[in-house]
């Protein structure tokens, strides 16, 4: 019975919030006249965002600042005497070429990997015949992956590629995972200036390393060279024949020119999987952060619950995507016979 009475006060105070946040929001605000929504019109940034060295981040931190006061506070004659500043604001702020500075998305993936250390070390570190709740955990994680890898590959080559696919498949998820649970510490922490008494904030401490287009790009470079390595191991020089079969033309025959036309789009095939690894990835994580920061511009408070849920599958089905697809392109490249 305390059950029931329990749910049944979530279930009221969840239906309230709801109501209560889709009033204060941007659509009710607008519906009912209330003037600007409880949380202000966010700003999405693609690109990462630098946080150290101090200098080349307040060089940003003071570029989007002015650029928020102007776009705000000026009158239109000021508009028309700023044709200086305007031309300014078209500069790049990003990092040069032979620039370095440690990124926001950047703290994200050593957070992340932080993170993976303690969880799977502090687990597995002292194994017991009688396992812990921790160590029972991260044993049927890695039952999982290793019955996932061996279904595919069989269980030798399966245990031989275990290490790399299930770091892969880890990574992806606890970056994916710690980004929907740390959400308000990710938008509510950052750097920024005081522009007319009122805090601008503008570049976060932290970002989700997966809207940022070179981790996706890191880990589809990885996921290549394990499976081109894999496949010199073990067909040697003769690997390469899959991609230039020059054999029966050189031995006269017509058809070699279909196998060389054939071993080009395979070439360019493999080339290819870089790009769909990385923009899958990319796309999907960048999209699910802007739909979070959207709805909580939108409706508040528990509508954003519903976009969490959502998140949790999606970086699931995006971990399980990425190596189950390194998987499958290893066990083509080591299983690969010339025809």
């Amino acid at each position: 019975m305390t059950t029931k009475r329990v749910l049944l006060l979530i279930g009221g105070v969840s239906a309230v919030l709801l109501i209560v946040g889709f009033v204060i929001g941007a659509v009710g605000s607008q519906m009912f006249g209330l003037g600007d929504p409880f949380v202000k019109q966010p700003g999405i940034h693609l690109p990462p965002d630098p946080v150290f060295p101090a200098a080349v981040r307040e060089n940003v931190v003071g570029y989007r600042v002015a650029d928020k006061s102007d776009d705000h506070g000026e009158s239109q004659t000021e508009q028309a005497g700023s044709e200086a500043k305007d031309e300014s604001k078209e500069e790049h702020h990003g990092l040069g070429l032979m620039q370095f500075a440690v990124t926001n998305t950047m703290l994200s993936a050593w957070l992340t990997s932080i993170i993976m250390l303690v969880f799977f070390i502090g687990g597995a570190r002292k194994p017991k015949v009688i396992p812990t709740r921790l160590q029972a955990l991260i044993e049927m994680l890695f039952e999982l992956v290793l019955n996932f890898a061996s279904s595919i590959l069989g269980p030798e080559m399966g245990r031989r590629a275990f290490p790399v696919v299930a770091t892969i498949f880890f990574f992806v998820l606890f970056n994916a995972w710690i980004a929907i649970f740390l959400i308000p510490i990710y938008q509510a922490v950052g750097f920024g200036a005081n522009v007319g008494g009122e805090f601008k904030l503008a570049t976060h401490l932290v970002r989700p390393a997966g809207t940022d287009l070179n981790m996706p790009l890191a880990l589809a470079l990885v996921s290549f060279v394990f499976v081109e390595y894999w496949g010199f191991r073990a067909h040697r020089f003769g690997y390469l024949k899959k991609f230039f079969a020059f054999g029966d033309l050189l031995r006269g025959r017509p058809s070699g020119l279909i196998n060389i036309f054939v071993g080009f789009l395979e070439l360019i095939s493999e080339l290819v999987r870089i790009v769909s690894f990385t923009f899958r990835l990319f796309g999907n994580m960048t999209a699910g952060e802007i739909l979070v920061v959207m709805i909580t511009f939108l409706v508040p408070f528990v509508a954003t619950q519903f976009v969490f849920g959502l998140e949790l599958l999606v970086g699931l089905i995006q971990s399980v995507i990425f190596a189950g697809l390194t998987l499958v392109f290893l066990s083509v490249a080591v299983s690969h016979e010339e025809h």
